[in-house]
């Protein structure tokens, strides 16, 4: 049993006033849907008060069990806390401002109180983002890379290479890669050659060793599902949502995530996005070679070909815009590894 609410039906004006500081005659609950890849439960509270935002976000964990089940397994729950309470007071780059987190480490109820971003614009997957915007998030990463390299003293947050992680994309993949290769030949067969096939079909004896090579190096605190659907835009910036999946990281991971599935051909063409990103990482003197971001980007890239698959694989695409987004992550995704010549990586 947990001493504050877990679901919107729980919240009441009392416990709002003593979390906020300043009270709240009433308020009305908006449901929102399911957030987080379904892994929580998002609402938009309407408050009547005299003081503060009109509108705030709850968040809580979702009511699906079988859901809830898979985000305590990678403790999802624990990690979005953690971020807010932890890490977002101590980094410049935007993301919703927290007005209360509370976290049962035993059974990983939380709640969370945000910021409610009116006035952006939520970014789309599938119609992909322009240079400019794809600027903006670079910096933005670049920034909480920047403030948060070598994290060894934030102890709660751990890192990605853990052996749940490891097994999760070795078992997804395993059953999403035949599904891939059954339900998206026309994706396949446009971007990669059969031999390349046949190398992906390496990749479940290869996800620790790339993991391996990916972790040897500086880490920082990553936003760990760093796409477009997660990204407000607006006229002077942007703000990063859903920290379930925060981690320590390769730097490069969220980069090669964002570049490699989340934009357009025509877009992840237009720059040399590794440079600008490092420009961004090592503005204020950081010393961290070029050299080592391209490849260890190019590591990054080819492992997280794993989330493309597991996604369009695995997944329930119900919908027109469900087998749209599988589609196009995974195109994108394909094309890049071609781009970069990662595939032979899988060779060595």
């Amino acid at each position: 049993m947990s001493s504050f609410p877990t679901s919107p039906e729980e919240i009441s004006a009392k416990w709002l006033t003593d979390k906020l500081g300043y009270e709240i005659e009433s308020f009305n609950i908006e449901a929102l849907g399911e957030g987080g890849g379904l892994l929580g439960l998002v609402t938009r509270l309407h408050l009547k008060a005299s003081e503060g935002p009109p509108t705030l976000i709850a968040k809580f964990p979702t009511k699906t069990e079988a859901n809830r089940a898979v985000a305590t397994t990678y403790d999802m729950y624990a990690r979005e806390y953690r971020f807010y309470t932890q890490v977002a007071p101590n980094v410049p780059m935007r993301s919703p401002a927290c007005y209360h987190a509370e976290l049962n480490e035993q059974n990983s109820d939380f709640v969370l109180l945000l910021e409610d971003l009116q006035g952006f614009e939520l970014g789309d997957q599938v119609k992909g983002c322009s240079v400019g915007q794809a600027h903006q998030v670079i910096q933005s990463i670049a920034s909480l890379h920047r403030n948060t390299w070598q994290p060894e003293h934030i102890t709660d947050i751990k890192p990605h290479d853990m052996p749940y992680q490891r097994e999760g994309m070795v078992g997804g993949f395993l059953v999403g890669w035949p599904v891939v290769k059954t339900d998206f030949t026309a994706v396949l067969e446009a971007a990669i050659t059969p031999q390349q096939i046949a190398l992906l079909d390496t990749m479940p004896d290869q996800v620790n060793h790339l993991l391996d090579i990916i972790h040897d190096g500086p880490l920082v605190i990553g936003h760990g599902d760093l796409r477009l659907d997660n990204i407000f835009f607006a006229k002077d910036g942007n703000a990063l949502v859903d920290y379930q999946a925060v981690s320590k990281a390769a730097p490069e991971h969220d980069l090669a995530y964002f570049i490699t599935q989340s934009l357009s051909d025509d877009v992840r063409c237009a720059e040399d996005w590794v440079a600008v990103y490092h420009k961004y990482l090592t503005s204020e003197g950081l010393d961290y070679p070029l050299d080592t971001s391209r490849e260890r980007y190019r590591y990054c890239a080819l492992y997280l070909v794993c989330y493309a698959v597991i996604i369009a694989g695995t997944l329930d695409q119900a919908n027109e815009r469900g087998r749209k987004l599988a589609e196009t992550l995974l195109g994108n995704s394909l094309r890049s590894l071609v781009e970069l010549d990662a595939l032979k990586l899988l060779s060595q």
